[in-house]
């Protein structure tokens, strides 16, 4: 596979604490790529400085071949970002907000199309304070959508959200990759990077610890002789909510 993301001994410093120390990826065009670690490991730094939303202390990394240091606005029009907390202008629409950030890119923008493709059409003519939580992450997407990125980055997508909306919202992100796009994520659920990541890398310390594929890294550590003091069913308490509860979003 072809590689659109090439981070080369990455390294962010503020004075003398490291908070990124020499690490080294790639991500594949097309994939969905997680980046996991607890708080304070590093992960949202790195995703940062791929952005080119931080400044690299050294090391290099390119996107699309674009070196993310000397080209950093080219590689801001071929990247969407997804952020934990968004401030929206609340007297815009969702549909004007879309045709607003499309001009910062200097593109034209179909809202309606975009607000189709995050299920958010009937609150095309809503303001952003009547959206419920699931909505807004979808919002946040679709602003993310509207320059029509290569790759996209979404940090912690669905923190905060309810089972029905945070499993809608992976149904979501696994659409916007079977069009082609390359997603890197993090996240603190685990169930999640499971479901969604093709590869994960896990930080801690500000170093990547492991990077391989879901499956080769439980396997890896069963074969260290892991097991589990509780037997794993074939469900869980969540899947047990959702069936009680329903699947369908409760957005008011």
């Amino acid at each position: 596979m072809e590689n659109i993301i090439e981070v080369k001994n990455l390294t962010k410093k503020y004075g003398s604490f490291t908070a990124v120390n020499g690490i080294s990826f790639s991500v594949e065009k097309g994939e969905v790529f997680g980046i996991l670690g607890p708080n304070g490991a590093g992960k949202t730094t790195t995703l940062e400085m791929i952005e080119g939303l931080r400044d690299i202390t050294s090391g290099t990394i390119s996107v699309d071949g674009l070196n993310v240091k000397k080209q950093r606005e080219e590689v801001k029009k071929i990247i969407g970002v997804q952020l934990q907390t968004t401030g929206f202008f609340e007297n815009l629409t969702l549909k004007e907000l879309l045709v607003m950030y499309g001009t910062l890119y200097n593109m034209k923008v179909d809202p309606m199309a975009i607000l189709e493709e995050v299920e958010l059409s009937e609150k095309a003519n809503a303001q952003t304070v009547t959206l419920s939580g699931g909505q807004k992450q979808r919002f946040s997407i679709a602003l993310a959508l509207a320059n029509d990125p290569k790759v996209m980055f979404l940090d912690e997508p669905t923190t905060g959200l309810d089972p029905q909306a945070r499993r809608h919202l992976w149904t979501l992100i696994q659409q916007i990759q079977e069009k082609g796009k390359t997603i890197v994520l993090t996240t603190h659920y685990m169930e999640e990077a499971e479901e969604l990541c093709q590869r994960v890398a896990i930080m801690d310390h500000g170093e990547i610890v492991q990077l391989d594929t879901p499956d080769n890294l439980i396997d890896a550590l069963l074969q260290k002789g892991f097991s589990k003091k509780r037997v794993e069913k074939q469900a869980n308490l969540e899947d047990v909510f959702i069936d009680l509860t329903g699947h369908d979003l409760r957005e008011e």
